[in-house]
């Protein structure tokens, strides 16, 4: 079985993607940005968009069912290398117990300049 989850952001239709898709006991939750209500928030402040964007994708998760503890893996796209300690920094805030697999890469860019990280997030519903 699969549930798709929309939240209605401002790219979903028009690129034809899902906020969170749940496959199974498998949880994928699409690229979050610090965007709230089609806007950029926290601009130049790395850490607080890192914070947000993790926030929006937790959401989307709890919708379906997971918890912050249910993630196994983090992906963050950062577009300035010297952001990575504040990006860090603010994922640890976040799953410093948790413990998920991470990645952090640069990118050249994202969809908008005042974005400066994308996160992915991926759980596993525990069945015991």
């Amino acid at each position: 079985m699969i549930e798709r989850l929309s939240s209605d952001g401002p790219w979903e239709d028009e690129f034809g993607y899902s906020r969170a898709v749940l496959a199974g006991d498998l949880a994928l939750v699409a690229g979050c940005t610090a965007t709230v209500e089609g806007k950029v928030v926290h601009p130049g402040d790395p850490y607080e968009q890192t914070r947000t964007a993790f926030q929006i994708a937790l959401w989307s998760l709890e919708r379906l069912g997971l918890t912050r503890n249910d993630v196994v893996r983090t992906r963050m796209y950062i577009t300035r290398a010297g952001d990575s300690a504040e990006v860090g920094r603010a994922h640890g805030s976040l799953f410093q117990h948790v413990r998920p697999a991470a990645t952090m890469v640069v990118v050249a860019g994202l969809i908008d300049p005042r974005m400066l990280v994308e996160v992915e997030v991926e759980a596993y519903r525990r069945t015991s």
